[in-house]
């Protein structure tokens, strides 16, 4: 495959209003083409966001080579599980699905769980094409194993990812998680019990749920929500994006000490001590548990991305943002913030930017998207 010249190439990263929650959508290409990638849905209140946006793209160019979704809680997965939910035929074409879903896991003697983790298994096999829920794996786990060369694949038009997590370990600690979560409902792995069950659930169903729904319906849908689970986010799909040049990391929720070591592990094979990157975004939607100084120590970017609205969990921390101003190997970081909140207010001060040497993007208006290109 011929190189892309990389003054002819582009990425950008727009992050949808997903509230507390990430729904990313990445395209890259050239003047000729433009390719796109989908990475998580956000939750269930912000699907309309997602809807919306899919509705917007160009018609004759409605495909996605790849969607992804990182993990299973509530703020990633739910989106996707009431997309998915429509009947085909879409009006876009998906190419594959990265999720590792219990068939997976259970080879590998466990996973990550939950019942929406079912509900989206069902959904994929019954929705998606023979060979196109973890193609790239030849629809085995997609995961980093402990020692040789980190996987990687390659989308069209040059689209190259490097897989950072999850580990074996990590995906392992998730089995009880799985069970527990389906707390006797039908057994893991059963995808027609998931199929029915998944059935009763409005929120999921086209034309009900939070569209057109009563406040009161609205209110118990924000209840369902639930906390991250620190074995859910361990088993995040994160990767590394190169294309023509430019790159960016995308960490879903991942835990620090694996990214570290995928990390390390790729730097050493490039010979490098520093990854650079055009944009990283942030673990955990910028929790102080996940953006460390060892991380910081391995990457060097100009634009870090945090998404979130601050709401549920009070992302992001102001120990990471300060954390990530402070440890910057680059002269001056741009932070990029896809909502105006109490949460990352302080950091719009324009006399607090020229002391500690950032810069802060907000979005133009309340809910729209942020789009980050270079």
């Amino acid at each position: 495959m011929n190189q892309a010249d990389p003054s002819q190439t582009f990425m950008r990263v727009e992050m949808l209003p997903a509230l507390h929650g990430d729904c990313l959508l990445v395209e890259y290409g050239d003047a000729r083409r433009t390719r796109r990638l989908l990475i998580d849905g956000g939750p269930i209140g912000a699907y309309g966001a997602l809807d919306q946006r899919l509705g917007q793209l160009p018609a004759g160019n409605r495909r996605f080579e790849l969607m992804v979704l990182s993990h299973v809680d509530t703020d990633h997965i739910d989106g996707l599980v009431r997309l998915f939910a429509n009947p085909r035929p879409w009006p876009f074409v998906v190419g594959d699905v990265w999720f590792n879903g219990w068939r997976h896991l259970e080879q590998a003697h466990g996973l990550l769980g939950g019942r929406q983790g079912e509900y989206f298994s069902a959904l994929l096999a019954r929705r998606m094409d023979d060979g196109c829920w973890n193609g790239a794996f030849g629809g085995k786990a997609v995961v980093v194993e402990d020692a040789g060369p980190l996987p990687v694949r390659e989308l069209a038009g040059g689209m190259r990812l490097t897989l950072l997590s999850p580990t074996p370990q990590k995906l392992d600690k998730m089995r009880d998680a799985w069970r527990k979560d389906i707390a006797g409902a039908f057994e893991p792995g059963d995808l027609d019990a998931a199929w029915q069950q998944l059935a009763t659930q409005k929120r999921y169903l086209p034309g009900q749920g939070l569209l057109g729904s009563t406040p009161e319906l609205d209110r118990l849908l924000q209840k369902q929500s639930k906390p991250d689970n620190a074995a859910a986010n361990g088993s995040s799909i994160a990767f590394l994006a190169e294309c023509g040049g430019k790159s960016c990391l995308f960490l879903a929720d991942a835990h620090p000490d694996v990214i570290c070591a995928s990390l390390q592990r790729l730097l050493a094979a490039r010979g490098l001590d520093r990854l650079a990157v055009d944009a990283v975004k942030l673990a955990h939607h910028g929790s102080k548990g996940n953006t460390t100084d060892a991380l910081m120590a391995l990457i060097d970017s100009p634009r870090f991305l945090f998404s979130s609205n601050g709401a549920q969990f009070g992302h992001p921390d102001r120990e990471a943002v300060q954390r990530v101003i402070a440890r910057s190997a680059h002269a001056s970081p741009t932070l990029f913030f896809n909502y105006l909140s109490d949460r990352n207010r302080e950091w719009q001060s324009a006399e607090l930017q020229r002391q500690l040497g950032f810069s802060a993007v907000y979005p133009g208006q309340e809910n729209q998207p942020l789009v980050v290109g270079w």
